[in-house]
């Protein structure tokens, strides 16, 4: 901003963002300056460290002044099509970011509105027109950073300042060693150190390594969206790929199958899993880290979204002394954290509770947490047919997927237990067919099953930089929202800041869809009713679907939109 320094404090003194006094003050402080081996710092320097202004309050006074856009280029989603269009050399040179491409109109974000000499030459070298914005130098490096990852000079000075690997711990439980007895592999542990650390500082739910032709893409999954963030250098991707396979105790010298490990970590006194998949692709292995944090988990049903309304029933349900409940959803959607929740709820001195599980996810205090174990006969069906001689009160299988398995916890369930398990169904009522699929008979669902629960995860909207916004017309039609609903409703939307990383999200919890059995729809399932009849009849006893719990939580300003109307696509309101 060398060129804009005079005016930029101009517009700012005119514009009421500094006084008179501050941009004294930076003057006085510049002119005391006398260490001759380093320049003076600027005036908007000194501005900007004491937070009288932000960078993207300077920068749109500059676009007010030239008439241009000013852009949040760490909130823009850039299409990795654009390394093509500018390498990462240009990008660097010339301190721009590629946004998109229309035709041969190339739309660039600029720090320096008046560096036309610049944007001449960069409009030669590509041949393209171009079409500048404006945006704060940092979020332009730090967005290229992102857009290209990180270039093998930032890599190797990543790598020498990371901390050692004396944090992590194999599959096997011991602590690694700094180097493996090779000097030539220290960089390789420390670099792999601090994308595990940076991905849990970053609260992710896992990692993914990825071999493109050209590149090595990393990305962290945060509140259920994958962020790309800095890549390694694609010479090294060998090294890390082999590191991290070491690391979970899985075979380095098999490259053709798919494989499966762990990798345990302590970070900030707590202990972590995480659960390591390896699958051959076409450019070399694929890797992707679940991070599970196993020292336990203690949410209450509120924290998970349910409404007072709903909370009540979940309550009643899950306090009943004998039947099966389910949790339905797609892998991710939240099932096992809901049920930990509803164990917790019912976690009393008087009652014993027994679990199966594939793998043992978090520790939950005063419960007895059986892992399968496959490879030595020790499966859900083998565990649970053992379990029932433990005299529990309540049983949870991690997972129905046979026939064996169903009908043992089905029979538990009528002989005096309390089951809850999961399925993987599209909705609630479609765990009738999936266990009529899977070969139980209906009048054995019909007398055991209590309810079944559908369940999504939308993410929240930030707390620290949520705003009140109005919808358009398109949204609104979007979810069917009524004028009556606007008029109590209070939408919120999230501007974006440090605290949820520039998305205006932050954290995620449930949409639900709660399908209970009452008489009249055990008359339905003993006669082998199909879903759709299930779901009207359960519709017009007052069940909710995912789209119109959803549309609850937007219109309390809890979430958006935009993400129940992705996270609910099939589901018609």
């Amino acid at each position: 901003m060398s060129s804009n320094e005079d005016l930029v404090l101009q517009l700012a003194l005119t514009k009421g963002l500094v006084t008179q006094a501050q941009l004294d003050a930076a003057r006085e402080q510049i002119a005391q300056h006398t260490d001759l081996a380093t320049p003076p710092p600027k005036a908007t320097e000194l501005l900007l460290k004491e937070k009288i202004v932000t960078p993207m309050q300077l920068t749109k006074l500059l676009a007010d002044e030239y008439g241009m856009q000013a852009v949040d280029v760490l909130m823009a989603r850039v299409s990795g099509e654009m390394i093509n269009v500018v390498p990462r050399d240009l990008a660097s040179r010339y301190k721009v970011l590629p946004l998109t491409k229309s035709g041969r109109t190339l739309r660039i974000a600029v720090s320096d509105p008046l560096d036309v000499q610049m944007l001449d030459e960069l409009s030669h070298v590509l041949n393209l027109t171009l079409d500048p914005c404006i945006a704060p130098a940092q979020d332009i490096k730090t967005a290229t950073e992102r857009l290209y990852g990180k270039d093998a000079a930032s890599m190797e000075k990543m790598m020498e300042n990371a901390d050692g690997a004396d944090d992590i711990v194999t599959a096997g439980g011991e602590e690694e060693e700094a180097t493996d007895g090779k000097d030539t592999d220290g960089p390789i542990i420390k670099l792999v150190h601090s994308l595990i650390m940076e991905a849990i500082q970053r609260r992710a739910s896992d990692i993914h390594l990825e071999p493109m032709e050209k590149r090595f893409r990393v990305r962290y999954r945060v509140d259920g969206v994958l962020i790309e963030v800095e890549n390694p250098p694609k010479r090294l991707q060998t090294s890390i790929i082999s590191r991290l396979k070491i690391m979970s105790n899985i075979s380095i010298a098999e490259k053709r199958i798919p494989q499966d490990g762990r990798i345990q970590v302590n970070s900030g006194g707590k202990s972590l899993d995480l659960r390591v998949s390896s699958l051959p692709t076409s450019h070399g292995e694929s890797i992707v880290m679940r991070i599970l944090d196993k020292e336990g988990l203690s949410l209450g049903l509120p924290e998970l979204g349910f409404f007072s309304d709903d909370r009540a029933v979940m309550e009643r349900l899950i306090g009943l002394p004998d039947g099966l409940f389910l949790v339905t959803g797609p892998t991710g959607s939240g099932k096992t954290t809901t049920l930990y929740s509803c164990l917790h709820f019912i976690n009393k001195p008087d009652k014993k509770i027994i679990t199966v599980e594939d793998p043992v996810e978090y520790q939950l205090s005063g419960i007895n947490q059986v892992p399968v174990r496959h490879e030595v006969g020790m499966t859900f069906a083998s565990a649970l047919r053992s379990m029932l001689r433990q005299a529990p009160n309540i049983v949870m299988v991690g997972e129905i997927r046979d026939l064996e398995t169903a009908e043992i916890a089905i029979n538990a369930s009528l002989t005096g237990h309390m089951v809850f398990s999961t399925l993987h169904t599209n909705d609630a009522p479609g765990a009738i067919t999936r266990l009529g699929d899977i070969g139980v008979k209906p009048f054995l669902i019909s007398t055991s099953l209590r309810a079944a629960l559908a369940q999504r995860l939308v993410r929240t909207v930030c707390k620290k930089c949520k705003k009140p916004y109005t919808p358009d017309a398109e949204e609104l039609r979007s979810l069917n929202v009524t004028p009556a609903m606007c008029a109590s409703a209070t939408f919120m939307k999230g501007a974006g800041c440090p605290n949820c990383n520039g998305t205006g999200y932050r954290g995620r919890y449930g949409i639900f869809e709660l399908f209970l059995v009452n008489e009249e729809i055990q008359r339905m399932i003993y006669d082998g009713s199909g879903t759709s009849l299930l779901r009207d009849k359960a519709r017009s006893l007052g069940m909710r679907t995912m789209r119109e719990d959803g549309l609850r939580k937007v219109l309390a300003g809890a979430t958006t939109i935009e993400e129940v109307v992705s996270i609910t696509v099939g589901d018609a309101a």
